[in-house]
């Protein structure tokens, strides 16, 4: 038998066995309970897309998918948990907007927000939208920037925290309005939506899920999204580019991630059955109600949206002075 023969034969198996070990490690993912950690209480958007998650994986893979709400330090506590957790895909790590600001906001973080994790997919986005208290005398975005020039400062925006994303969305329309507004932040969405209705505070940019329900009811005035397209769910509020307006997009995204160092067939894995259960009927009418709208990437699209979002983040909270808590 000739040489190249032999070689040929011995690459062959080579090759089989190599795929085959690539797809017995792939299988391997759920043979025991997985964790999603969420860095956050139970009951907000993140915890509410996990929980959806969680049960269609689990589904999917025959196994035990538990949601872990791991709170505290604006997030670092359970991003941190997981960071420690051993990469072998047993341990997911419910990621959103708020991970890629902290890059930026928090200094000294105990990982690397960079390579800490492998991201897996963006599950879900949702875009941004300016609301205004009903009272303010603005019908469009063009006449409360007027507002904002006429008397610097007295407009006041609320947010559900220092660098939050509605914190950020505000900014974002400082800078790129050139307009001045007084941030008061608070303790959670909840307490700023009550004060917004009540006067105490004018302005809010915060995700449609959130305001959506007080836009429908009339207690709050929408007046322009902060994303590339009109919401199906506010169909007639304009988009920031249709009112003149560039760089303005912003949207909330929920996605999952995994410690750094998990194999690449495993992550594959995990894509491919989380995607899955993201384009069932159930979850699409899920999301749907919740003005959210499936995304469902790739891995390495998912890592190349994360890396934007934390350049695009940290500059702004470089340019606007923003310190933490």
């Amino acid at each position: 038998m000739h040489s190249s023969s032999i070689l040929m034969k011995w690459l062959l198996c080579c090759g089989v066995l190599v795929s085959y070990g690539s797809s017995a490690t792939a299988q391997t993912v759920g043979a025991k309970a997985i964790t999603i950690v969420v860095p956050y209480a139970t009951g907000g958007a993140t915890d509410i897309v996990a929980r959806m998650v969680a049960q269609q994986l689990g589904s999917r893979l025959g196994s035990p998918v538990i949601v872990e709400n791991r709170q505290g330090g604006g997030g670092v506590v359970g991003w941190n948990s997981a960071a420690r957790a051993a990469p072998d895909g047993n341990t997911l790590m419910a990621m959103e907007m708020s991970y890629a600001i902290s890059a930026g906001l928090t200094p000294n973080l105990p990982y690397d927000p960079r390579t800490a994790f492998i991201p897996i997919n963006i599950a879900v986005s949702v875009g941004h939208v300016l609301v205004i208290n009903p009272a303010v005398p603005a019908k469009n975005i063009k006449e409360l920037i007027a507002l904002a020039k006429a008397d610097p400062g007295k407009l006041n925006f609320g947010s559900g925290g220092t660098g939050t994303n509605t914190h950020l969305g505000s900014e974002l329309l400082k800078a790129k309005l050139g307009i001045s507004m007084t941030h008061v932040p608070y303790r959670g969405a909840g307490a700023v939506l009550a004060d917004l209705m009540a006067g105490q505070v004018q302005v809010l940019v915060s995700a449609v899920s959130t305001s959506l329900p007080l836009v429908q009811g009339g207690k709050l005035r929408a007046l322009m999204m902060l994303s590339d397209k009109r919401s199906d769910v506010l169909p007639e509020v304009p988009t920031a580019a249709e009112e003149g307006f560039e760089g303005l997009e912003m949207n909330y995204w929920v996605g999952f991630a995994t410690p750094k160092g998990t194999p690449e067939a495993i992550v594959n894995k995990l894509n491919q059955e989380i995607n899955a259960g993201l384009m069932t009927p159930e979850s699409q009418k899920r999301l749907k109600d919740m003005a959210f709208v499936p995304v469902a990437n790739t891995p390495a699209q998912a890592a190349q949206l994360l890396e934007s979002e934390i350049t695009r983040w940290s500059a702004l909270i470089k340019q606007q002075g923003i310190q933490p808590e």
